[in-house]
């Protein structure tokens, strides 16, 4: 069995936990494998997914190797594995659209995006990345709210081929007609929105409740 290779849109808080997981389990089995529901997955282990292309918009994190991207600022999740080895994959500039809202330039820059002044990506870019890096699934890990961005994304994945999964609260997956646009494609599309296991997803859950 091969890697699965997967591309990351917004390499913030959530793609650092994952890419941090992924190295963090390479020396560890099933019986050391704390964090996670499932270990094994049709044959799959944790350290068999393999990063091979990503996307944002804040300059601390563009044109850098995505695995020194993941500790750049604003993130801010616990580092429980510093030592992710370089990947080779460098973080490119992607489209904003809502991915960036003006209220966040009130902020000190600890606490917010700070847009990166390189071009902005095109659609036919993100897919042309997609296809030579052979992508085969598609992570989007954009900011809640970021809906446009989602819509464009899902798009790319598309028109490239590859599987989508969805990690934020936009209408993809659940939506009829862009389910069944992956579906006549023959394309898994999974969504919409994931919980970690101390997330603000589920974190709203237990309060709700």
């Amino acid at each position: 069995m091969g890697e699965i290779k997967i591309g990351i849109v917004g390499v913030g808080n959530c793609a650092s936990s994952l890419l941090q997981g992924i190295e963090y389990y390479k020396n560890k089995d099933g019986s050391e494998a704390i964090g996670l529901m499932h270990w094994d997955i049709a044959g799959y282990k944790p350290y068999d997914i393999e990063v091979v292309a990503a996307f944002d918009i804040d300059k601390r994190k563009v044109g850098k190797d995505v695995s020194e991207a993941i500790f750049e600022l604003p993130n801010c999740t616990i580092v429980f594995c510093d030592n992710v080895p370089k990947l080779n994959v460098e973080v490119r500039m992607g489209k904003v659209l809502d991915g960036f809202s003006d209220h966040m330039k009130n902020y000190d820059d600890e606490y917010t995006f700070v847009l990166s002044d390189k071009k902005e990506t095109s659609k036919e870019d993100v897919i042309n990345v997609l296809k030579e890096s052979g992508v085969e699934i598609l992570l989007n890990y954009l900011p809640v709210g970021s809906e446009e961005a989602t819509r464009f994304y899902a798009g790319c994945a598309l028109d490239a081929d590859v599987a989508f999964i969805n990690n934020l609260p936009v209408f993809i997956a659940s939506n009829p007609e862009w389910a069944d646009r992956f579906k006549e494609k023959g394309l898994p599309i999974v969504g919409d929105d994931v919980k970690a296991q101390l997330g603000a997803t589920v974190t709203h859950r237990i309060l709700d409740d």
